[in-house]
C-alpha cells in the first residue's frame, strides 16, 4: 500500500505536494520522494523513512517546476526498502515521471519480457515495470511529440501487459503541452481521486484528504479502463481504452483509508459506520450482553461508536495512544510489532476494571496484536471480554496492494470457516468472538467490492507460480 500526490499548474509545485503528502502519511512509512517537471527538465529527490526525514524543506525549496508528483512508499513488493525502490520514478526517453499505488502480480514475467527487449530494471518496485511498459509502448508508435492517440494505445499496453491492481499517475508532454496522465486498472481496486483548484490547477491523489488539505474539492474518482488527461485550465480529457468492472477494496474502507476520506461509495466515516451497525446487530443476535463498548484506536472508532448506539450501551475511550508511533499492521515483523504495540497503546484501568468489555477492531490477520491487547486488558480485572471484528475473518491473501501475509500466517485460516470464531475465541483467552458476516459486509459497503481477502474470489486471477515469488518477495 502507498500514496501519491500529482500536481499541474502550480508554481512551485513542489511545497504543495510535500503538504498534500503529509495528509496521507498512513499510507506508506518506508520511504518517500517527490519529483518535478520544470520546463521540460526533470528533477528527484527520494530518501528512505518518513516524509519530514526523506524530503526536509530545504530540498524541496530547491525543486522547480509547476507540475510535479510526491509518493510514500510502503512495500509490497521488494524485501526490503532501498532508496532505489522509492517513488516516483522517471525516464528521460521520452520523459516521464511516474508513480503508483498498488501491486503488480505479473513482476517476474514483467521483468523477463522487458529484458527481451533490451530493458532491464534498476529497482525491485512494480511502478518500474509499469512505467517501461508505457514508455516502450510510447516509444514504439513515435520518439517523441507523443499524441493523445499514442497515450491511450500506450495505456491500453499497460492494461493488456501489467496485471494486479493499481492507480498511476504520470508527467509528461501530449500534444505539445505539459500534461498529467491518470489512470486505474480496469477493476479500480486502488483508490484514486481528482479535483481543481480555483486557479485551474489540477491535483490528483490517493485519498480526497491531499485535496482537502490544499484547498481543492474533489471532481470525482480515476476512471476505471480510461485515460484522463489533466491540464490547467482546462477540462479533462477522457480517453476510452477497455472495459472495465468496479471492483474496490473493500480493506480500504476497514482499515486503510482516513475516515474523513471520501471514495466512490462515499465518506469513510459513513461505511465504518454502518459495519459497526451491522456488527451490534450480529452480536446482539449471538446473545451477548456487555456493559461498554471500547474501540482499538483509531480505526474502530466510527465502527465502535455506531456499534454502542445501536445495542444501547456506553462508548468510552478505553486506551491512550501514543501519536508518535506507526501502524503496527504494516510493520516488518512481529517482534517489531510487539515493541511498537506496547509503544502505542496504553489502556486506562476504570474503563476496564469490573466491567463486561466489547472490544471493536477492524480485523485480526495474525492475531498476535489482538492476543496482546487482551493480555494488558486481562490485568486490569474485567468481568469479560468480548471482542467484535466489523470485517469478516481474513481467510486468504491480498495480491492487489494490501500487504496481507501468505495463507499460513493468516490466523482464521487455520480452522474451518465455521469454527473460526470459537477456535479463535480460545486463542485469544476471550468470553467470545464475533465477526461481521460476509452478507453483513456486503450490505454494508454494497455489491462492487472487491473482498478476496475474505473470500477467496479473485477478480485478477493469480497462477499458482505467481502466488509463489509474491510469497518469496514478502518473506525476503
Amino acid at each position: 500500500m502507498c500514496g501519491f500526490v500529482s500536481i499541474i499548474g502550480v508554481q512551485p509545485a513542489a511545497p504543495a505536494l510535500a503538504l498534500g503528502l503529509q495528509a496521507i502519511q498512513h499510507r506508506g512509512q518506508d520511504a518517500a520522494g517527490i519529483a518535478t517537471r520544470d520546463n521540460g527538465r526533470l528533477r528527484m529527490v527520494k530518501d528512505l523513512g518518513l516524509i519530514t526525514n526523506a524530503l526536509p524543506t530545504h530540498v524541496i525549496e530547491q525543486l522547480p517546476g509547476d507540475a510535479g508528483i510526491a509518493h510514500v512508499r510502503y512495500p509490497t513488493a521488494g524485501a526490503k526498502s532501498t532508496a532505489q525502490d522509492a517513488q516516483p520514478f522517471l525516464t528521460r526517453r521520452p520523459g516521464i515521471l511516474l508513480a503508483h499505488n498498488g501491486n503488480v502480480i505479473n513482476v517476474p514475467e514483467l521483468t523477463q519480457a522487458l529484458r527481451e527487449e533490451g530493458i532491464h530494471l534498476l529497482s525491485s518496485c512494480d511502478a518500474e515495470p509499469i512505467l517501461m511498459v508505457l514508455t516502450a509502448a510510447l516509444s514504439r508508435r513515435r520518439a517523441a511529440n507523443h499524441t493523445a492517440e499514442d497515450v491511450a494505445a500506450a495505456v491500453g499496453e499497460v492494461y493488456r501487459r501489467v496485471r494486479g491492481g493499481y492507480s498511476v499517475v504520470a508527467i509528461l508532454e501530449v500534444d505539445g503541452e505539459p500534461t498529467m496522465l491518470a489512470f486505474r486498472d480496469p477493476h479500480g481496486i486502488r483508490p484514486g481521486v481528482y479535483g481543481q483548484r480555483a486557479d485551474g490547477a489540477w491535483v490528483a491523489a490517493s485519498e480526497s484528504v491531499s485535496l482537502d488539505v490544499l484547498g481543492v474539492e474533489k471532481a470525482g474518482d480515476l476512471p476505471l479502463g480510461e485515460a484522463m488527461l489533466l491540464r490547467p485550465g482546462r477540462a479533462p480529457v477522457l480517453l476510452p481504452v477497455t472495459e472495465s468492472e468496479p471492483k474496490h477494496c473493500v480493506f480500504e474502507r476497514i482499515y486503510f483509508a482516513r475516515p474523513d476520506s471520501v471514495m466512490e461509495a462515499g465518506r469513510i466515516n459513513r461505511d465504518r459506520w454502518r459495519m459497526g451497525r451491522q456488527l451490534a446487530q450480529e452480536w446482539r443476535a449471538a446473545g451477548h450482553t456487555a456493559d461498554v463498548v471500547v474501540a482499538v484506536p483509531d480505526t474502530s472508532r466510527p465502527a465502535a461508536q455506531a456499534c454502542a448506539e445501536e445495542l444501547g450501551l456506553r462508548h468510552r475511550e478505553g486506551f491512550i495512544k501514543n501519536r508518535y508511533s506507526g501502524r503496527t499492521f504494516i510493520m516488518p515483523d512481529q517482534a517489531t510489532r510487539n515493541a511498537a504495540l506496547r509503544l502505542k497503546l496504553n489502556p486506562i484501568r476504570e474503563i476496564f476494571e469490573g466491567q463486561r468489555v466489547l472490544l471493536i477492531d477492524d480485523s485480526i490477520v495474525r492475531g498476535n496484536t489482538m492476543r496482546r491487547i487482551v493480555e494488558m486488558i486481562r490485568t486490569l480485572n474485567p468481568v469479560e471480554i468480548h471482542v467484535g471484528i466489523f470485517s469478516p475473518p481474513v481467510r486468504h491473501p491480498c495480491f492487489y496492494g494490501i500487504d496481507m501475509p501468505s495463507h499460513d500466517e493468516l490466523i482464521a485460516a487455520h480452522w474451518p470457516e465455521d469454527e473460526a470464531e470459537e477456535e479463535l475465541r480460545r486463542y485469544l483467552g476471550v468470553d467470545s468472538v464475533t465477526y461481521i458476516s460476509k452478507a453483513g459486509l456486503a450490505d454494508s459497503c454494497g455489491p462492487n467490492i472487491c473482498s478476496a481477502c475474505f473470500t477467496g474470489d479473485y477478480i485478477v486471477p493469480v497462477s499458482e507460480e505467481e502466488r509463489r515469488a509474491i510469497n518469496s518477495e514478502r518473506r525476503g
